[in-house]
């Protein structure tokens, strides 16, 4: 056989690769203590059952526990938590009912699915109140029907309580840290100017900028506007701003930036981080051209800002605009998910597949019946990726913790060894999430096996049903999941695609139009347009992992995404350069270009297939949006419509 014949192809090798990440060393402790430790009071006790159902509450609220901010861990550990308790509750009211139960588990699907689309807090809370009321469902819970969702969330509440341990000794350090951070992308990005990795360090520099804003102006909405500190925070992130737009024109300079202005840029990261607010001495080369005018007043401004000890909130303008009051957002939330097509469909989708399962193992006798909705209720989670990947990944991660499970099962005596064993296997678990689904399914799959054993006493006889069921979860979800819904195997963000060029257009319109626009507004524009383009990258590189033939769509629609970003940043490298020297276009150059991309937005809401075709804009020779109308006339070749 040749090697070609051997080689895997592309969508499977994406799909296996480990992601590269750093290991939250604090998450993996908080594991090892919040899982162990329920076990270790349980057998104190001499109730190792309610031991066990507090560890799989923990479980969850070890998979919860991600963020950084120490409200955003409340918001991400305790509401969940608390939808959990329900689930439990519904299904376990049911447990033994038949037909009834599949019906009320199904109709959690359809609930679960629809909160799931409102956002990432609610998707974990749809999550958990399908995974436990199928738990409940399966199960049969110890004591009064109070006691195990008390137990379950309890669990989850103790992860929550390490989490918030150091807040009073480190609040606010996880927010100071996220601008200084994201200072030091934008040292980064400045350094790559004029390099090829200049691409890659940008879209850094959005996926930094937009975490640190919604962390900050997260707390800030609780605070409206009252704590200095957050204030001074949102300063340093919109101060940081002109220096990104800046960059744009020194990369098309074609020439790298003096060293001296990214280890400015570190410098002034250095200083939020510690919280420095007296003089910064930066040094600086002397600046001889509109581009060097520009990265030199941005960094001066920035200068003052993280130097000032006070900051009026009155001048500090959102550049993402502050969100609104709690009661207003949950009320648009509530509106969205009853009246969105998307919401609907993905609730049915999800209820159809759990629907299916339910009635299967009601007709055929299946050991552990509950884990086929497990499986099913992971991968399809909306926010989660690709539905063939994550079953695909399932499957992998599945048999690679089996095989830990067997040793552990076969090997350690139930009773106190099992403290130690959970000791060591509920670590892995934050640790190897970063790395992939399937590490992290290969992570649970021993912790839960074990807690099941601990449960009901069936040892090895739980390795072969977890993979058989497992197996028909994941064959359920890509039939009744993926395969019925075209929507799924086709490539989704073309319309997403036309709507950031649509939004380009206006863009340009407000840097060089003749109707004023207040800079805020432009810049929140901006922000909003860099942040979209931001996810429309991520789904087409979901995309890329599906196979044949969703993979190859996305493949040739990419050059495009690239394309599209390369026009934002040229609108912006040529807003910078009028704004510090160079001529303004004329009207009709400006007015060309933007009816040049609303052309090439409705091509692309039209095209089903993209091909090249030769487009030829013209314009006065030397003008600042020259490199922008290149930009347009190649996006433009390749994405005209047959």
């Amino acid at each position: 056989m040749s090697r070609i014949g051997l080689t895997p192809p592309d969508w499977l090798v994406r799909n296996l690769q480990t992601q590269q990440a750093p290991v939250n060393w604090a998450a993996v402790a908080r594991a090892a203590i919040a899982m162990a430790l329920p076990l270790t009071v349980g057998l104190a006790v001499d109730q190792p059952t309610y031991g066990a159902l507090a560890s799989m509450g923990a479980l969850s609220g070890v998979i919860g526990d991600t963020a950084d901010a120490y409200r955003m861990r409340i918001l991400n550990i305790a509401i969940p938590q608390l939808f959990g308790a329900v689930g439990v509750t519904l299904g376990s009211l049911v447990y033994g009912h038949g037909w009834l139960a599949v019906a009320v588990v199904t109709g959690i699907a359809l609930v679960s699915g629809m909160i799931s689309t409102i956002g990432a807090v609610a998707s974990v809370s749809g999550l958990l109140l399908l995974l436990n009321s199928v738990v409940g469902a399966g199960l049969p819970m110890p004591g009064e029907w109070w006691l195990a969702p008390l137990l379950m969330t309890g669990g989850g509440l103790l992860v929550l309580v390490l989490a918030l341990l150091a807040w009073p000794l480190r609040s606010g350090v996880p927010e100071r840290a996220a601008v200084a951070g994201t200072y030091r992308t934008v040292a980064a990005l400045m350094a790559a100017c004029g390099t090829p990795d200049y691409d890659e360090a940008r879209h850094a520099v959005t996926q930094s900028l937009n975490q640190s804003y919604d962390l900050v102006l997260a707390r800030r909405a609780r605070h409206h506007g009252r704590s200095p500190e957050l204030t001074r925070l949102l300063a340093q992130l919109n101060a940081i701003t002109p220096v990104v737009e800046a960059a744009p024109a020194a990369q098309l300079s074609g020439r790298p930036l003096a060293p001296e202005i990214p280890e400015a840029v570190r410098h002034l990261a250095q200083a939020i981080e510690t919280g420095y607010t007296g003089p910064i001495g930066l040094r600086l080369p002397v600046a001889t051209t509109e581009t060097a005018r520009a990265v030199d007043h941005a960094l001066r401004h920035a200068s003052e800002v993280v130097a000032a000890p006070d900051v009026d909130p009155r001048g500090i303008a959102d550049r993402l605009g502050r969100p609104a009051a709690l009661r207003v957002r949950a009320a648009q939330a509530a509106r969205n998910v009853a009246l969105s097509a998307a919401s609907w469909r993905y609730g049915l989708r999800l209820a159809l597949c759990i629907g299916v399962a339910q009635v299967l193992v009601s007709i055929v006798p299946v050991p552990r019946s509950y884990w086929v909705a497990l499986t099913i209720t992971f991968v399809l989670k909306p926010d989660f990726g690709s539905v063939f990947s994550r079953a695909l990944l399932r499957a992998v991660g599945t048999v690679g913790g089996l095989v830990i499970a067997a040793a552990v099962l076969s090997q350690v005596p139930r009773g106190w060894w099992d403290v130690p064993v959970m000791l060591a296997l509920a670590p892995l678990i934050p640790a190897l999430t970063p790395r992939g689904y399937g590490y992290q399914t290969a992570a649970i799959t021993p912790v839960i096996l074990l807690l099941s054993d601990v449960l009901n006493h069936q040892g090895t006889a739980l390795l072969m049903p977890r993979l058989v069921d497992s197996l028909m979860g994941c064959g359920i979800a890509l039939v009744a999941g993926y395969l019925l819904w075209p929507e799924s195997w086709h490539t989704r963000v073309g319309d997403r695609l036309a709507d950031a060029v649509s939004d380009t257009a206006r863009y340009v319109e407000s840097a060089f139009g003749t109707e004023p626009v207040d800079p805020p507004a432009r810049a929140r524009m901006r922000r909003r347009l860099y942040r979209d383009l931001s996810v429309i990258r991520t789904e087409f590189q979901r995309a890329l992992t599906e196979p044949p033939p969703t993979g190859r769509r996305a493949a040739a629609w990419w050059p495009l995404v690239v394309a599209v970003e390369r026009i934002v940043d040229a609108t912006t490298a040529a807003r910078v350069r009028t704004k510090h020297g160079a001529p303004l276009p004329s009207k009709a150059e400006v007015s060309q270009v933007v009816r040049q991309l609303r052309e090439l937005a409705d091509g692309v809401r039209e095209a089903e297939t993209l091909y090249e075709v030769r487009t030829d804009l013209t314009g006065p020779a030397g003008s600042v949006l020259e490199p922008l109308r290149q930009e347009v006339a190649a996006a433009r070749a390749i994405a005209s419509p047959r």
